[in-house]
């Protein structure tokens, strides 16, 4: 009960700060997450992580892959073979 009580003060004192500063503080801060997002840093850091990620994924796999249930192994094969045919979200690598 703690928890929830907690939570809806928290939820009502953003609301009301939300209020206050309007929809331009708002815009502001959407636009200025836009930026960051469309850095190309910022994007060539997102897509390494993300290469990375799926690498470290597949090493994992391939050592214990064959001690997990049959569905889920051929699940995930599944998924590494429509990952192959298809370009990621961000385009070519580390462009």
């Amino acid at each position: 009960m703690r928890y929830r009580l907690t939570f809806m003060i928290g939820a009502a004192v953003g609301y009301v700060l939300g209020a206050r500063a309007g929809r331009e503080r708002y815009e502001q801060l959407r636009k200025g997450a836009q930026r960051v997002a469309q850095n190309p840093a910022v994007r060539n850091t997102a897509e390494s992580a993300a290469q990375n990620g799926r690498a470290m994924a597949a090493k994992a796999f391939d050592r214990v892959g064959d001690r997990l249930p049959g569905s889920i192994s051929d699940r995930v094969r599944s998924l590494r073979e429509r990952g192959q045919a298809a370009e990621d979200d961000w385009g070519t690598s580390n462009t």
